[in-house]
């Protein structure tokens, strides 16, 4: 099979032939259908001190089970989280991390609509949204981010504002069901918000705090990192709540598959609409990774095999 990978920080990415690999005890063996590029890999090539398998999001067939495996068998269709080598001809899936497709879906909309939609879900969920509160969603063209303004209109928000890299995405984000559009470089982000979703950090952590109104919350799910000051929280009684899907879906399953069940009925009635904005064949995997680099995605980067 054919396999993506690099071997220093930086790439440059290639892809190799390797063995197919046999699951072992929990494990699915997926044959990949479509691949989700995600920021956080990103980042580890750029980043990582050491080379890592490019893990990621995944949606096919199971081909084979490992021991244990008691939800699916040969033959049907997940998509769920690698953590291993995903950008390849075939991946292997921890049963815990994997969910159904729907037979009338196909896999390019399953890699985009679960996994994002799952961490905008968790991420919003976390925020503890009420009817009518207005809501922040930074990196709102990403992925995630796009999916996440939609889901807070569906929450009922009453006034979503998507914070962008740039003003070429601000059409796109109205799109979604924005109501105001703001870009990082904005010297202000205009009224105060309720919640904040922010998929960034670094610095922008602090701008997405300072965005909030007094008892506000906001939501941290980047892997940015980035600091906050206790003084900042202290103030004006606001809050920052850290979200990660892992713990969902490890320790919380039935949440997790709710979630899901959620996505698919918002999806099956038009109520959320993930985007596409590029396919890749695998072997981009590197121009792929550029367009996240350069912040230039409107919605889910998507490699083919």
């Amino acid at each position: 099979m054919r396999r993506v990978r690099y071997e220093s920080r930086g790439g440059p990415l290639f892809t190799e032939e390797a063995s197919v690999p046999e699951p072992g005890p929990g494990e699915l063996l997926v044959r990949a259908e479509a691949i989700g590029v995600t920021l956080p890999v990103v980042r580890k090539v750029t980043e990582a001190a050491e080379p890592v398998p490019l893990g990621g999001e995944i949606a096919g067939e199971v081909t084979a089970v490992g021991e244990g495996v008691t939800r699916f068998g040969t033959g049907d269709r997940v998509t769920g989280l690698c953590f291993g080598h995903g950008y390849a001809d075939f991946a292997l899936l921890h049963e815990a991390m994997a969910s159904p497709v729907p037979a009338d879906a196909d896999a390019v909309t399953a890699v985009t609509l679960v996994r994002s939609g799952l961490v905008a879900l968790g991420a919003l969920e976390a925020a503890r949204p009420e009817p009518g509160e207005a809501a922040l969603v930074t990196a709102a063209a990403s992925g995630v981010g796009h999916l996440a303004v939609q889901l807070a209109r569906t929450r009922g928000a009453g006034r979503v504002v998507g914070a962008v890299s740039g003003p070429a995405k601000a059409d796109f984000v109205r799109g979604l069901g924005a109501d105001h559009v703001v870009t990082y470089g904005d010297d202000t982000w205009g009224t105060p918000v309720d919640y904040a979703l922010d998929a960034v950090g670094g610095d922008l952590l602090t701008r997405a705090l300072a965005a909030l109104a007094p008892e506000g919350r906001l939501v941290a799910y980047s892997s940015g990192g980035g600091t906050v000051q206790a003084y900042d929280l202290l103030v004006d009684a606001k809050s920052v709540i850290g979200f990660q899907m892992a713990r969902i879906a490890r320790g919380k399953p039935e949440l997790y598959e709710r979630w899901r069940e959620e996505l698919w009925r918002l999806f099956a009635a038009g109520e959320i609409r993930p985007v596409v904005h590029g396919e890749f064949a695998l072997q981009d995997a590197a121009k792929a990774h550029g367009e996240i680099e350069a912040r230039a995605n409107l919605g889910k980067v998507v490699l083919i095999p």
